[in-house]
């Protein structure tokens, strides 16, 4: 008798363990398929990528992160219905990540336009020149590519003698970091240590990005003109206008410059999407 009355309690109880134990694996599985996705869109296949937030999503439609992955894909692979769907369901949870991944097509759409060009531009104080920085050898001294954006550089500090200057790049070599190496090579030009802005923590375009931003608007920079190689002109110009500040031009150095003046084709502009998806801060895991 005292079995069969405490038996709907027993029930109870396995029913919410049983929720418990179901709500931890739907969880587990939605993690899953965040990060397959993102796996799937660094190897290349988006499509495989594209399933996995649609499984995801089916499971937690109000996961943002997800919406904002499931648009900026779409937009990649020309599914706009999908895109825009994406963003309006994304506007009603996080406005403000609707905002950035709108913006970030139009930044994308800006660096796909932009064309490789030796010629600085001229600009006054308020616009900030952002140099990236390129592998030291063993020794701590640049290689050739970075001397040669060194040089277009140095071009663009006397076009604009005004403007402050920020070489990013870290990834030290014999205790020396590409900044630093950029630094010097700056200042042994003549141009003054008082105009340069030194970023040693950056390991990637990315982080060029976010933590050079950050640096040229404390600086009182409110655009920048980005020097880098004209085959990484447009994921660098992308990048920085994802990490929240104008870019007004575009100046590089010399080499493969006639191979990249076409737009690339959309199979091209991968890089550049994945790279904004970093950019925006959207976790490569979780």
């Amino acid at each position: 008798m005292q079995i069969a009355r405490r038996f709907p309690t027993l029930l109870a109880a396995a029913a919410a363990a049983f929720t418990l134990l179901g709500t931890g694996t739907a969880h587990a599985d939605a993690t899953a398929l965040y990060n397959s996705a993102q796996d799937n869109f660094t190897s290349g296949d988006e499509g495989a990528g594209l399933a996995d937030l649609r499984a995801l999503l089916a499971e937690s439609p109000d996961d943002a992160q997800a919406l904002a992955l499931q648009a900026i894909w779409s937009d990649y692979t020309g599914d706009l219905i999908t895109r825009e769907v994406a963003l309006n369901r994304l506007n009603g949870l996080d406005p403000r990540l609707a905002g950035g991944t709108r913006g970030l097509f139009g930044a994308i759409g800006a660096a796909v336009g932009t064309l490789p060009n030796p010629i600085p531009a001229i600009a006054g104080p308020s616009t900030g020149i952002a140099v990236l920085g390129y592998g030291l050898l063993p020794d701590g001294s640049m290689r050739p590519e970075l001397v040669n954006r060194m040089q277009a550089a140095w071009l663009q500090a006397i076009a604009s003698p005004m403007s402050p200057i920020l070489v990013t790049g870290g990834n030290p070599q014999n205790g020396i970091t590409e900044a630093a190496a950029m630094q010097g090579w700056l200042i042994g030009h003549g141009i003054p240590a008082s105009r340069i802005l030194a970023d040693h923590r950056a390991g990637s375009t990315v982080q060029n990005a976010l933590f050079g931003v950050n640096m040229l608007r404390d600086a009182g920079a409110t655009s920048a003109i980005v020097v880098t190689s004209p085959n990484h002109i447009r994921r660098a110009v992308a990048d920085f206008i994802v990490a929240g500040i104008p870019v007004v031009g575009a100046t590089t150095s010399l080499e493969q410059l006639v191979s990249q003046l076409p737009p690339p084709a959309k199979a091209s502009q991968r890089g550049i999407y994945l790279d904004t998806t970093r950019t925006l801060r959207l976790p490569v895991e979780r």
